[in-house]
């Protein structure tokens, strides 16, 4: 908006400012508050909740105004921040003092001092301890026709860094994988027709930039700017499209938070196939870190969590979303686990140590950004201790390999650092370094002498008022203090002569004020201690603030120690708080190894048995699950097993298919399982197709979804694939939807030749048993007990000839008409009698008039009925007359 004649300088330059950051909403920092203008302040209103108002006018009309108080700004911030606004933080970059210099209308020049967006918050406020805040930038770069791209991430509130290769076909599953806050990508890129619909199922996540970020070229010059290096070579070998993506991140850091340059690791690249793949509709179907309604609570990840720390949840939901695929690896991370399952003492001791440690990596963020404060001093002094006291509870002790890194990297902290902030800081601390008294005492003598005579000036003007009173023989004579005259000497009128009567007197007793009763003066002593008073408490708080940024200094200079120190003390959390789940669940140590095996004894689905114990419900039934093939040994060449599953509703198939994707996540992340025994090799993807939904915005129905997901499995499964299907078809008329079931495993089993468990309600398709080989029926056993079902959620041998859907429909309360209109029409078309005439059903069965005369009241036929019935001697009745009167009860009944 263009600066027009008449309005106030102020506004000139919130225009200006307002131009220069066109897409942010501006916090304009005026006083005590931030205020936001025009369009803005229209915005803040309606999203914030917050009065709308004007101040002034532009262009001939009302300038609409909002504002909040800066103390709240973060409670603000986060509000609109997780609507999708990116904000532009302006504050006062010059000192009042000096604007009125240039004139007394001058305007305290102002700037913006950093860009919050979503994927670039280090506030305590706006971060949840257990949830890492990724940034991610996309890089590409096209040779001839065909293009390579590349990711990087990074957590700016913890340093951490990372890159890796992909390709448009799993692009969305790597992004998904990190599950970041905002993503980056040059604008060319972002409008590709190729690329368009993942940015658009991303929606506000994925942000536009202009490409010279991602200059591949300039890129290792702008890397080793960054880092204060010559060059990059040292941090590995990188394509030219992960230069590109390592750029571009890079370069957004640098303009969203201005001057200041966050302590960020050196990049890590990461290899493909290093991780198991798992597509973006397997993670939303097993709701490994949320629920499919977005909670955390009833996820995978909240029943396992039972870390102590926030480093510790978050490199834990990390190797959920990205488990190991190197047998070796996996068993690291089993040994550690095992090891604390063995030193239960150890394992509690070291709990023990890290409980209500701070978080050291982002509080160390916060202060290389010049937004810490003296807690955040006192969360490293914290993490120091603690990895001390952890160091020592394993004194004597040989851990394996993981843990005995981790403890390596704890040793590596700086001593000196640690020493330096115990000594330096005070045991309570305040939230912001300008209020002061965050040093202890003892700590700096000049700062020890001028807090003493801040805090004992009281007694020191006391004194000194005692001795003038004795001097003069005035005892009303009193010391005061205003804004106006500083400390003064007051008496009453009647005493003036006493102050003033000789030339000694005069010259002692300076006159400041006359009042009506009373006269004021000050003497040169008085004068000299409200000097020293007045500046005792901005130099106490000088010598502090100095001290502060000296502690933040030597922190920051140590910043990979310590990041590396608080990355080996959340590997202890992850390792003794899943030692601590296996033991308390009666979880078993899976074997993950190169072959084809996956062989579940006892598997339980870790969320559901939860959820029945909180309940006081029946325990859960574990079931084996074998998929392993024939013969196997050792890694036999043989493909392995299709399980056909059939089964009722409500049997508990989808459960059942759910929990065995669970088991190999979890014993790939380097966890216990819920089984047994359980005997995996490496699952290199996951494809899991269980539930239904649609997709209106995009204009695919529910059966749509089913095939585009279902395409994806059938074209990306491997040898060493895990496939979970569920109710193929079934979304379609009965036949399409049993030729496409019928076909989609005999794909699996020829062309896919994977390990995958087909759960379907067409029972037409366990006859495949007898043509495939790796075909298995298996089924969800039930009993039927006097017209009901029970449900034994047990998994068997077999095949299941009926669904049970008119018992469940029962059970789910559909009206009784209902549900006997249904058993008629299922027993007339199971026996064939309409041979495909829906007509015969609509004549002979009319569902309202026989629901009508049903539910017609009708106390005449019960009395009837019960009358008849009690005149009844059972006993006494031959076959033949028990018959007869079973007609004639029938009769009464129908009256």
């Amino acid at each position: 908006m263009p600066a027009a004649a008449g309005v106030t300088p102020m506004m000139e330059q919130y225009i200006e400012i307002k131009a220069a950051n066109p897409d942010s909403l501006l916090f304009y920092r005026m006083g005590d508050f931030y205020e936001l203008f025009f369009d803005d302040a229209e915005k803040a209103s309606a999203a914030l909740g917050i009065v709308l108002t004007k101040r002034g006018k532009h262009q001939g009309a009302d300038i609409p105004m909002c504002g909040v108080p800066v103390h709240a700004a973060d409670d603000y911030l986060q509000k609109l921040i997780a609507l999708g606004f990116r904000v532009a933080v302006c504050e006062q970059i010059e000192d009042p003092a000096e604007a009125k210099k240039r004139g007394s209308k001058s305007v305290v020049r102002r700037d913006v001092i950093r860009l919050v967006t979503p994927g670039t918050i280090t506030e305590d406020k706006l971060l949840a301890p257990s949830e890492s805040s990724f940034l991610m930038a996309l890089g590409r770069v096209k040779a001839s026709s065909d293009s390579a791209l590349a990711l990087a991430w990074v957590d700016i509130s913890t340093g951490a860094f990372r890159v890796a290769e992909t390709s448009s076909e799993r692009l969305l599953a790597d992004i998904f994988r990190v599950d970041p806050r905002e993503l980056i990508v040059a604008e060319p890129v972002f409008y590709d027709p190729e690329l368009k619909p993942v940015f658009d199922l991303l929606g506000r996540v994925a942000n536009p930039q202009p490409a010279s970020l991602f200059d591949s070229t300039s890129a290792p010059a702008r890397i080793a700017r960054f880092f204060e290096v010559a060059t990059p070579d040292s941090f590995g070998s990188f394509s030219r499209a992960e230069l590109s993506a390592v750029s571009g991140i890079i370069a957004y850091v640098e303009k969203t938070q201005k001057a200041e340059r966050p302590p960020l690791s050196r990049p890590e690249r990461e290899e493909q196939g290093s991780s198991l793949f798992i597509d973006p509709a397997t993670r939303a179907n097993l709701e490994l870190l949320r629920t499919l309604s977005g909670s955390r609570e009833g996820s995978l990840f909240k029943a396992i969590d039972r870390t102590v720390t926030g480093g510790g949840a978050r490199l834990l939901a990390d190797r959920l979303m990205a488990p190991l695929t190197d047998p070796a690896a996996i068993a690291a991370r089993l040994d550690s686990v095992s090891f604390f399952r063995t030193e239960t003492r150890l394992c509690q001791a070291v709990r023990l140590a890290l409980k209500g440690v701070a978080d050291m990596p982002r509080a160390l963020t916060r202060l290389a950004l010049n937004r810490g404060g003296p807690r955040d001093l006192g969360a490293l002094r914290s993490g120091f201790e603690a990895a001390v006291a952890v160091a020592d509870t394993f004194a004597g002790v040989q851990p394996p390999h993981e843990l005995a890194q981790a403890l390596a990297a704890i040793a590596g902290l700086p001593a000196a650092l640690g020493r330096h902030l115990g000594e330096a800081l005070a045991e309570e601390l305040p939230l912001l370094k300008r209020d002061g008294g965050f040093l202890r005492a003892g700590y700096h003598a000049e700062l020890d002498e001028m807090r003493a005579l801040a805090s004992e000036s009281r007694k020191v003007i006391a004194g000194m008022e005692r001795a003038l009173a004795d001097e003069t023989g005035i005892r009303s004579l009193k010391i005061r203090h205003n804004n106006v005259l500083g400390y003064y000497i007051e008496v009453t009128a009647n005493h003036a002569a006493i102050m003033t009567g000789t030339d000694e007197a005069k010259a002692r007793f300076i006159h400041r004020q006359t009042m009506a009763n009373a006269m004021r003066f000050t003497t040169t002593e008085l004068a000299e201690l409200e000097s020293k008073i007045a500046n005792a408490a901005d130099r106490a708080l000088a010598i502090e603030l100095a001290a502060f940024d000296a502690l933040v200094g030597e922190a920051v200079g140590e910043a990979e120690k310590i990041r590396a120190a608080a990355e080996a003390l959340a590997v202890l959390d992850v390792s003794a708080a899943l030692a601590l789940l296996s033991e308390s669940e009666n979880w078993s140590r899976p074997q993950v190894d190169s072959s084809l095996a996956f062989d579940i004894v006892g598997g339980r689905h870790p969320v559901v048995e939860q959820a029945l114990r909180r309940a006081a419900e029946a325990p859960f039934v574990a079931n084996d699950c074998d998929l392993s093939p024939e013969g196997d040994a050792q890694g036999g060449k043989q493909a392995g097993a299709i399980w056909l599953l059939t089964g009722p509703n409500m049997g508990g198939k989808s459960t059942f298919l759910r929990q065995n994707a669970l088991i190999a996540i979890l014993a790939q992340t380097g966890s216990y399982v819920p089984a047994t025994s359980a005997r995996i090799g490496v699952v290199d993807r996951l494809f899991s197709r269980v539930g239904a939904s649609d997709d209106l915005a995009r204009g695919r129905s529910t059966f749509m979804v089913e095939m585009v997901e279902t395409a994806a499995i059938l074209n990306q499964a491997g040898e060493r694939a895990l496939v979970i299907l569920d109710e193929i078809g079934r979304g379609t008329a009965t036949f399409d939807g049993l030729s496409i079931a019928w076909a989609a495993v005999e794909y699996l089993h020829e062309k896919n030749r994977c390990r995958a468990i087909f759960a379907t309600h067409f029972h037409e398709m366990t006859a495949l048993a007898g043509k495939l080989s790796r075909l298995h029926n298996v089924t969800m056993r039930v009993k039927e007990w006097e017209g009901d079902v029970v449900f034994l959620h047990e998994v068997g041998k077999g095949a299941a000839d009926r669904s049970y859907g008119v018992q469940v429909a029962r059970l789910a309360g559909l009206p009784e008409a209902v549900v006997a209109r249904a058993r008629e029409v299922l027993r007339q078309l199971e026996e064939g009698e309409v041979s495909g005439k829906a007509e015969r059903l609509v004549d002979d069965l009319p569902l309202f008039s026989v629901a009508a005369r049903r539910e017609a009241p009708k106390p005449a036929k019960s009395d009837a009925v019960g009358e008849a019935l009690a005149a009844l001697n059972l006993d006494e009745m031959t076959p033949r007359e028990a018959l007869e009167t079973l007609y004639r009860l029938k009769g009464l009944a129908e009256l």
